[in-house]
């Protein structure tokens, strides 16, 4: 049953005969727009992470036209509401730090405005879940209109991907195999419209996820930024939006865990990012369930990779949007995927996929052929990280499955960058990273650092990989042996921060184990020996930030976010 005009939750600011109302008609007309604009119809705010120095959102400020023009097509009213941008190029120690911040951003500003529906507009890496984990908490109608990925990059007659060849070419050039001018043409060729990164790094990784989750159109993430099908999609998000606020569709009556588990499911078939697990955990807790580093183990152990794309595989975007996209990947997965669940377009995941084809079965391949028969993600465990670690088997080089080595420990960042390519540094091919103080506490933010770089002199040696491990995270276009996500991390004392040079570290992909190989005595002893490092922020948002983030194991959130037992109804504010 439809809604009725005076159902609508912005009838409550433009509908009533008082003085308030009378201050927002008013008001409303002071901008130009005649009471016949929005009387009666459907308030769209539409949360833009659009600013001058986020490059992947760069053609939002377009794209946000088009959905308007959706909106007015489908009798709704649209609001545009700037929101931060977060931008991964730019933005440091790194966006992460500021991800629940957006959340609280974009909850609020539905709260406190008269929304009826809203269409969130992100992309790049943290403002997908970020747009995502604050709408499910106000819980309106909501639809999400992905960036899309840029165009392959150029060099030299080949094709360049975002992260994954930065991070190749790095390395060459430190080893002394091209020259600046050849690095001059990578950086000049790899990022060459608007868009998100175009390899399955956090970005594609978390688009897709939302669009398994229904909260997109149907293959709306897969479209590439410049390509003139995603300005149709956009004006038709704009269209479904006001169609939805009508039939009262909102995300928390349709998502459910089996969604989650589908998600999670398309991410590792994706050989998707590993910062996809803080995020859909966080995600999943705002819709008030409880999804587990473990849930993503036991569904890594059954799922293949069948995306053969980078950092994992060999394509990109570009190429997995020709072959058939996301909705061509899905109908690979079979009884793999819960079909039967709803999506924002009010029909079955299922429902949603028929006529899908997959176009190159190179790029999606299917079951019988997958680029890696399962566990595109591994959660470990052991006394190094009692309360688990994360590692991408699928990017690492197969022989350091089952390694052990001696550590050589940075205390942070800092004296990583300083001492990693020091000739007399006391490394070879056989040895352990080992990164401290790069948590969420620690960095402050958990950034990007878990790629460690290969020491120089190993590099010049022809080494590419070894075993690294830190309580960062590393970006979804990187590749190697690192394990990332160590919890509790060392900046809170976790057993991370009590390793030394010279200390043995065992990994077993298979076990799922990572242990430091001490007595239990030494361990002790060198714990009551730790003190507390003084806290990274002493003012302002930091602070709020220190006082209440989780660990990575419980998705980075805010504890104070977190749903109550009895949820309030939606906290809605008092017009006066």
């Amino acid at each position: 049953m439809k809604k009725k005009p005076e159902e609508l939750r912005s009838h409550r600011w433009y509908g009533v005969k008082d003085l308030r109302s009378f201050g927002h008609r008013s008001r409303t007309a002071q901008m130009g727009y005649h009471r016949s604009d929005y009387a009666g119809k459907p308030v769209i705010a539409i949360i833009n992470t659009w600013s001058d120095i986020n490059p992947c959102h760069s053609h939002f400020k377009q794209r946000v036209e088009e959905v308007k023009r959706g909106i007015w097509q489908a009798g709704g009213f649209p609001v545009e509401m700037p929101a931060i941008s977060l931008s991964e190029p730019f933005q440091k120690p790194t966006t992460m730090l500021y991800r629940n911040l957006l959340a609280m951003e974009t909850e609020e500003l539905l709260r406190s405005y008269p929304a009826d529906g809203c269409v969130l507009m992100g992309g790049c890496d943290k403002t997908t879940p970020a747009l995502v984990m604050g709408a499910l908490s106000m819980n309106l109608p909501t639809i999400f209109m992905p960036a899309g990925p840029m165009l392959r990059g150029d060099y030299k007659g080949g094709f360049l991907g975002s992260g994954s060849d930065t991070w190749k070419y790095w390395a060459e050039l430190r080893a002394g195999n091209i020259t600046e001018q050849d690095w001059q043409e990578v950086e000049d060729g790899i990022a060459r419209s608007p868009g998100h990164c175009m390899t399955m790094g956090t970005a594609s990784t978390m688009t897709s996820a939302v669009e398994v989750l229904g909260l997109t159109l149907s293959g709306a993430a897969s479209i590439p930024a410049p390509d003139s099908r995603h300005a149709q999609m956009a004006t038709l998000t704009g269209k479904r939006i006001v169609e939805m606020v009508w039939d009262d569709v909102k995300p928390l009556d349709f998502l459910t865990p089996t969604s989650f588990d589908n998600a999670v499911t398309a991410v590792l078939a994706l050989g998707g990012s590993t910062n996809s697990i803080v995020h859909l955990i966080a995600m999943a807790k705002r819709a008030g369930f409880n999804l587990t580093i473990d849930r993503f183990d036991e569904l890594a152990r059954r799922t293949p990779v069948i995306a053969n794309l980078r950092p994992s595989g060999k394509f990109l975007m570009e190429d997995f949007f020709y072959a058939g996209g996301l909705r061509g990947l899905l109908t690979q997965l079979g009884s793999l995927l819960d079909l039967s669940q709803r999506t924002c377009e009010s029909r079955t995941l299922g429902d949603s996929l028929v006529g899908a084809k997959v176009y190159n079965d190179d790029v999606i391949r299917p079951l019988s052929n997958p680029l890696v028969s399962k566990d595109g993600l591994a959660v470990l465990r052991g006394n190094l990280a009692p309360d688990g670690a994360i590692i991408k088997p699928a990017a690492m080089e197969p022989h350091l499955r089952k390694h052990t080595g001696k550590a050589v420990v940075f205390k942070d960042y800092n004296d990583m960058a300083a001492r990693i390519d020091l000739p007399e540094l006391d490394i070879d091919a056989t040895s352990v990273i080992v990164l401290q103080s790069a948590g969420p506490q620690g960095a402050p933010g958990m950034p990007e650092w878990g790629q460690l770089p290969i020491p120089q002199k190993l590099l010049k040696q022809g080494v590419r990989d070894m075993v690294r491990v830190s309580d960062a995270r590393m970006s979804g276009t990187s590749y190697g042996a690192c394990v990332l996500h160590v919890a509790p991390e060392s900046h809170v004392g976790g057993p991370l921060a009590l390793v030394q040079d010279g200390d043995e570290i065992c990994l077993d992909i298979e076990a799922r184990r990572i242990d430091l190989l001490i007595s239990e005595t030494e361990m002790a002893q060198r714990r009551a020996a730790w003190q507390a490092p003084e806290p990274k922020f002493k003012r302002g948002y930091g602070t709020l930030y220190l006082k209440h983030i989780q660990q990575a194991d419980k998705g980075c959130d805010f504890d104070f976010l977190e749903p109550e037992p009895v949820a309030p109804k939606n906290g809605e504010p008092e017009i006066h």
